[in-house]
């Protein structure tokens, strides 16, 4: 479950929800670099992916684009987006345990800063999970 739960906030890249005006961020090829420390009962060491992603101007203007993945078992409970960010809140259960995501990203054009922390209750204990995100445009998608 605990992977699950990394894995939603690592998965910041992908579309979800509708946008009420065009993001701050420059088309082009992406990296987005995500490290995640956690706290709690178990001692797990920081974990650090690398992700390449394309972000295209169709994108950018499409109501389909966003930073958030919702995942099965979680509902989203809040979300504010402009052009200079984003922040949410969302909630999930599965196996026996229960999640609450906090999220918010920033958007300066050719980067994108952000942070998530997850709080997890499940039969393993209590685990807080802090992400931090750094995207920055590397050049033109190939």
């Amino acid at each position: 479950m605990m992977k699950r739960y990394m894995a939603v906030a690592a998965a910041l890249a992908l579309p979800m929800t509708a946008l009420a005006e065009t993001p701050n961020v420059t088309p082009g090829e992406w990296e987005f670099v995500s490290v995640t420390s956690v706290s709690g009962d178990m001692d797990i060491p920081d974990q650090t992916e690398t992700e390449r992603q394309c972000i295209t101007q169709e994108e950018l203007d499409s109501a389909e684009f966003g930073l958030i993945e919702e995942e099965q078992g979680c509902e989203l409970l809040s979300q504010e987006m402009n052009a200079d960010g984003l922040s949410y809140s969302m909630a999930c259960s599965a196996d026996g345990g229960q999640a609450t995501i906090d999220g918010e990203m920033s958007f300066m054009g050719e980067q994108i800063d952000g942070t998530v922390t997850i709080l997890t209750e499940s039969p393993m204990g209590a685990l807080t999970m802090d992400t931090t995100i750094e995207g920055e445009r590397v050049g033109d998608c190939g």
